[in-house]
């Protein structure tokens, strides 16, 4: 184990979700102090802010939250309520029939100018992003080449690095995983995923509050993951119910 005051900084995106709690973990594991930055950005799960704020809180890191309004560019099932969230997909058409609706146009793209900018202000060159090119819905920004081109962009785009010297690393170990690849590495690091949030179309559920619909790609893709992985879902999914 690396001694902490050894540790080198790292930031860490941080949704809430199986794979960014388990990214935090295993970026820990690789001798990092993380620090997390959150995006509420005007997703249909805004719930998913609270969790990543209450993983960050139980793990004792830094949080960030970013405020960004991509509701008002739209384009995406998950930032206008204009486009439904596709639901009941058979799991061997997930990622396997073309970009879905829940793809935000640039998101990634966004999220890493923002890490990129708050990193070299305070002279961190690792990033961590917990990208999935396998069990995944078909996003153009979750592929190895998209990371690999960043990577490059990042290292010619910032003074630190023109000037400074520091070279950034964009970070994506869970992108040759599959889920329940992910959930077994999160389990042998102790990750509490009772404290995840995966779902992209949240219900009310019987106490008043959001449950998870269970029948979205994400609920679909988290559940085929903990199954395949031979480990209970803590997911309580509503069976029915109003969209939250």
């Amino acid at each position: 184990m690396t001694d902490s005051k050894a540790r080198r900084r790292a930031l860490v995106l941080l949704s809430g979700g199986v794979d960014s709690t388990t990214l935090l973990a295993v970026a820990r594991a690789e001798g990092f102090e993380p620090t997390a930055l959150v995006f509420r950005y005007g997703q249909r799960h805004g719930i998913e802010v609270e969790h990543a704020l209450e993983i960050a809180r139980a793990t004792s890191i830094e949080a960030r939250v970013v405020e960004l309004d991509l509701r008002s560019i739209g384009g995406s099932a998950l930032t206008s309520d204009e486009i439904a969230v596709p639901r009941d997909r058979p799991e061997a058409e997930i990622g396997a029939s073309g970009i879905p609706p829940t793809y935000v146009p640039a998101r990634n793209t966004v999220f890493l100018a923002y890490a990129l900018a708050w990193a070299e202000v305070l002279g961190i060159g690792d990033v961590y992003i917990g990208v999935n090119a396998l069990d995944y819905s078909g996003y153009p920004d979750c592929r190895p080449e998209y990371i690999e081109a960043f990577e490059r962009m990042a290292n010619l785009a910032s003074k630190a690095s023109t000037e400074g010297g520091l070279r950034f690393t964009i970070h994506a170990p869970l992108i040759s995983k599959t889920k329940a690849e992910i959930i077994r590495w999160g389990e042998a690091l102790g990750v509490d995923y009772s404290r995840t949030w995966s779902c992209y179309d949240p219900l009310e559920g019987a106490g008043g509050g959001p449950a998870a619909c269970g029948r979205c790609d994400s609920c679909l893709l988290r559940r085929k993951g903990f199954r395949e992985a031979g480990v209970a879902d803590p997911t309580s999914y509503a069976a029915s119910g109003e969209r939250k």
